[in-house]
Formats: structure tokens, C-alpha cells, sequence
């Protein structure tokens, strides 16, 4: 999780209905969003207002990018660029990829499992 946007690797097991399941994670992100913000108060709402037919708020911008981990080396680099992204320059998140707090970096490089939801990516090719 970056301050701005968040970076995920995922499996999708099968399609959830009509939906993918980029749709879906989108869908219901944006209304726990909704539901957060009209918690803190009407006004956090405001600022992601739109006039659309379709919605009146818009949490994220269009450009969400998908790429398919079809093979294991896309799969790793992807996954080292997930680990590294938080000390590039413009992030300066952490010094060390071990210390940013929502990494998985941990698990390859100490066995340490913060998250009990996670899978080694290794596992699963």
C-alpha cells in the first residue's frame, strides 16, 4: 500500500458472476470507501464528487492496470518491483524493504508471515 495507490498480486481461483474479479475488488473497495468517509462526515465525501448518471462519487482514477503473471519470471519481477517501489526517491517510504510496514518482502527474506492471508508467491508456480 502506497500513500496514493496500492499494488496487488493476486489469484483469481474463478469469475465471480458476471463480474471480473478486478471489477469486483473495485466495486467493493470503492463502497467501503463510501462508507468510511460518510462516517467521518458528510464533507469527506465532497471531495470525490462527480456528476455521472451512473454514480455520484469517484474514488479512484480510470487507468487501474492489470497484468497477467502468466509465467514465473513476470510473476517475480513483479514482485521484486512491489517490494522495492516503497524506497524509490519520490516514496522514501523505508530504507530498507524489510521495514515498510505493508510488505510482504518479510516473508523471502526473513520467514517472517505478517499477514496470514498471504501466499508465497513461490508456491504457487
Amino acid at each position: 500500500m502506497m500513500p496514493n495507490h496500492i499494488h496487488l498480486i493476486w489469484r483469481m481461483d474463478e469469475h465471480n458472476g458476471k463480474e471480473t474479479a478486478q471489477g469486483s475488488f473495485l466495486k467493493f473497495t470503492a463502497h467501503e470507501f463510501k462508507k468510511m468517509l460518510h462516517k467521518e462526515g458528510e464533507n469527506e465525501l465532497t471531495g470525490y464528487a462527480v456528476e455521472a448518471h451512473n454514480k455520484k462519487y469517484e474514488f479512484r482514477r480510470h487507468d487501474s492496470l492489470a497484468i497477467h503473471l502468466h509465467i514465473r519470471e513476470v510473476a517475480y519481477q513483479k514482485l521484486d518491483y512491489l517490494h522495492y517501489n516503497p524506497l524509490a526517491e519520490h516514496w522514501q517510504l523505508a530504507k530498507d524493504p524489510c521495514d515498510y510496514k505493508y510488505s510482504t518482502v518479510r516473508i523471502y527474506m526473513m520467514g517472517v508471515k505478517d499477514f496470514s492471508f498471504i501466499k508465497d508467491l513461490m508456491e504457487e508456480f
